[in-house]
């Protein structure tokens, strides 16, 4: 054991490759996490999420404001996914037979799932969505997604993602293949299912990214284990062709700018809570700020929450260099609003909140002396 222990700190890949499969799923985790990969747990011998539990399987259960996704319960899949490597240990440490999904959105990955399923060839103004096969055109031998994927590719003079050997590629059971990405533009690519959805790339080619998960390399399942191929291991940049060609086949957002929000009555209510007022300057100060914090829990996406509460902590920084309120009070009340927005992120928040106060605390906030 002492040995296996070993290879694990010197070379996490080789434990990987060697270690019993019982052992593997918390290192394959831990490894993903250290990507800066946020992790969940899949059903043991599948490829979905673990269930819910009997709460927030109740119809109308809202996630949001889920007690599980607080308490560090794996409850909503994705939406559960964390880099709290004492919650990886918890999770995996104590049920070795669960698999490992990654959240692509907050990992920054794109991934490319191309399917070879054995199934009727839709109508060729299917294959590749927005762009018409002529008529003349022989698509005999056309089967599955390797080939629309090529077909796309092979019409921009690009290699097929299929077969780029600059990126991390993993077999799947079923005889398909995941092309993992580095979504390094900060664009927030929308995952698509088939070619039937309101988004598509390619018929038998899906797209996991924000609102999605992809399975880690390495899992094994029922049907088979995601082998990596090749000797690449890390994801390549997405290519600027198959960027282009996500944003042409509807793969981002569509462009909206926010409405005014109501201050969420339990910003304020955490700032006098904490500090006991009837509300100073400064108490107002830190409450508009951690409202905008906390007003991201109704936009999912795009709301640039880290941003917030960057700017929310460095402001609370001035505030405790200034005497108006205190570290630790800070701290609770950022640590509050944003786990009102985003449950389950607390090491991601805790280190943002951690970051903007300390380059707060070297700029006192003068308040003109109101407070």
């Amino acid at each position: 054991m002492a040995a296996e222990l070993q290879v694990l700190r010197s070379d996490p890949q080789q434990f990987v490759r060697t270690a019993p499969v019982a052992a593997q799923p918390l290192t394959t985790a831990s490894w993903c996490a250290r990507q800066g990969w946020p992790v969940h747990p899949l059903a043991p011998g599948r490829k979905t999420p673990v269930g819910n539990c009997e709460v927030c399987r109740v119809p109308g259960h809202a996630r949001g404001g889920c007690d599980c996704i607080r308490a560090g319960r794996w409850c909503h899949g994705f939406h559960a996914a964390t880099l709290d490597f004492d919650r990886i240990r918890q999770w995996w440490g104590s049920r070795p037979d669960l698999g490992v999904g990654v959240a692509t959105g907050p990992a920054g990955l794109v991934v490319i799932d191309v399917d070879a399923h054995a199934c009727e060839l839709p109508d060729r103004n299917r294959l590749l969505p927005g762009v018409r096969i002529p008529p003349g055109i022989d698509l005999t031998g056309l089967a599955n997604g390797f080939h629309t994927l090529g077909v796309l590719a092979a019409l921009r003079g690009a290699v097929s993602p299929a077969d780029d050997e600059s990126t991390l590629r993993v077999r799947t059971p079923s005889g398909g293949l995941h092309v993992w990405y580095r979504n390094d533009g900060g664009h927030r690519w929308q995952c698509s299912s088939g070619s039937g959805s309101g988004r598509a790339l390619a018929w038998q080619v899906d797209v996991r990214a924000h609102g999605g998960y992809i399975v880690a390399p390495g899992t094994v399942t029922s049907a088979g284990t995601y082998r990596r191929v090749g000797p690449t291991r890390m994801p390549a940049p997405l290519p600027v062709w198959l960027a282009k060609e996500l944003e042409r086949t509807g793969h981002l957002p569509p462009a909206s700018v926010p409405g005014p929000r109501p201050v969420p009555p339990r910003a304020r209510q955490a700032v006098l809570a904490a500090r006991g007022a009837g509300g100073t300057t400064g108490d107002r100060v830190l409450t508009g700020v951690l409202a905008e914090v906390a007003a991201c829990g109704a936009v999912p996406e795009g709301a640039a929450f880290s941003e917030k509460l960057n700017r929310a902590a460095y402001t609370a920084g001035g505030l405790v260099a200034a005497g108006h309120i205190t570290e630790a009070e800070a701290v609770r009340v950022l640590r509050d609003a944003a786990e009102q927005a985003r449950p389950g992120q607390r090491s991601r928040c805790l280190a943002i909140i951690r970051g903007g106060l300390s380059a707060g605390l070297a700029r006192p906030l003068s308040l003109g002396g109101r407070a």
